[in-house]
Formats: C-alpha cells, structure tokens, sequence
C-alpha cells in the first residue's frame, strides 16, 4: 500500500474494470489512457464482490506482462476528496489483500503522463489464477453471483463500457459473448 504522504498529487487513479463504468468518487477530469507493462485479465478469483467462498467468481486485475499494455481511464479526483476516495477505494479494492496498491505512469490521449494509483494483482496470493483457459474463464462467469451481483453483470458492463470509449479487448469481446450463449 502507498502512503498517504506519497500518493500522486494531484490523486489520479487508473481503471481497467468496474472503475471504468462505476468508479464511486467524485472524478473532476477523466481521460483514455494506457498503463505499460500490464494487461487486463480476469485472473483473480472472486469471493466477495463477484463470487463467494464456495463458489468463486472472476474479476479482473492487471498482470505484469513484459512489452504488454493495458487501455483504460485515468481519473483524476476531485481536489478535497483525495482522502476519502482513498479510503474508500481501498475498502473495496483491497477487501481480500489479491491487490497490490501502486502508483504507476499512464499515459493519457492528450500526451500527457501522470502518476495514478493502480490495483495490481498479488501473483502470490490464493485468489490469482492467471493463465485460465478462456471456456473456462465464460464457465465460471455464467454463474457466479457475489455481493456485487452477478459476475455476468460486471463482464457485460466492463466490455460494453469499453467498446462505449472506443477501446477493443478481444478477450473480453470473446467472453462476453460466450457468457451470453451460455446464459441464453
């Protein structure tokens, strides 16, 4: 976790997944922007948000991959809501310690770079399973419900948010797809 003392200034945070479409702060600025050396992946196990203990859901995180990038939006928070935005974002986001807290350089459509808070996944932790092949990645998501909701529900609003801002993820353009099959 950063401390408080060195979170960027002014608080930017990058999303990649339900931040994109649902980022609970108040945001004064928000941009496309690209994250290097990570890609976006549903390799992390859910068991409060998008699944349960016994019955895990997926969301996503961002993997370290070298030469990878991941497209998302940058936020920049509104000046005055720097402390309570980080205090909430890490009662949700780290709910289960699968995220590492980070500040890292994003680059925004306009050329500019910031430093932006990121929530990256802990490789070590119990709840990481990379490399999920993607029917079984649209099996899992077909059925898991969380305290969130549906995790079909965070598939669909993250894909459909994303193509809404003119970023392609074909991964998720694929599982948002079979889930819909699947489901019927």
């Amino acid at each position: 976790m950063i401390e408080n003392q060195h979170l960027p200034d002014p608080l930017w945070v990058f999303g990649y997944g339900s931040l994109i479409w649902n980022p609970e702060f108040p945001v004064a600025e928000r941009s496309v922007a690209r994250l290097t050396g990570f890609h976006r992946s549903f390799c992390m196990r859910s068991i409060h948000h998008r699944g349960t203990e016994e019955d895990p859901g997926l969301v996503l995180a961002l993997d370290a991959a070298e030469a990878a990038h991941c497209d998302g939006v940058a936020f920049r928070v509104a000046p005055g809501e720097e402390a309570s935005t980080i205090a909430a974002l890490r009662e949700r986001e780290l709910v289960s310690s699968a995220y590492l807290e980070a500040a890292h350089s994003v680059a925004l459509t306009d050329g500019r770079m910031v430093n932006a808070v990121t929530y990256v996944v802990d490789r070590h932790h119990v709840q990481y399973c990379g490399s999920l092949p993607l029917e079984e990645q649209a099996r899992i998501i077909a059925q898991a419900v969380g305290g969130r909701g549906p995790n079909t529900e965070y598939l669909w609003n993250t894909e459909s948010h994303l193509r809404e801002i003119g970023l392609e993820d074909a991964d998720l353009a694929w599982l948002a797809d079979r889930v819909r099959a699947l489901t019927g």
